[in-house]
């Protein structure tokens, strides 16, 4: 399912920063519970959101979407 692909990779890339939820949380000022539902892929989450998170993992919005595909 798109969501969790998209939820399981942005948990990878947060656990590379080495920083928890809570403190990614804070980092990005979201609500850490939003964010844990979005990496369990629980949440249809908003580009707006997502630019947030990958400006907070200092990677481009288009090389987050590299290698996530479609599957039903």
């Amino acid at each position: 399912m798109l969501l969790t692909q998209i939820g399981k990779k942005i948990q990878a890339l947060r656990k590379d920063t080495g920083l928890s939820q809570e403190k990614f949380a804070l980092k990005i000022d979201m609500d850490r519970t939003y964010l844990a539902s979005v990496e369990a892929g629980n949440r249809n989450i908003s580009i707006k959101n997502l630019k947030k998170i990958t400006d907070g993992l200092s990677i481009p919005l288009s090389k987050f979407f590299q290698q996530i595909e479609h599957q039903g």
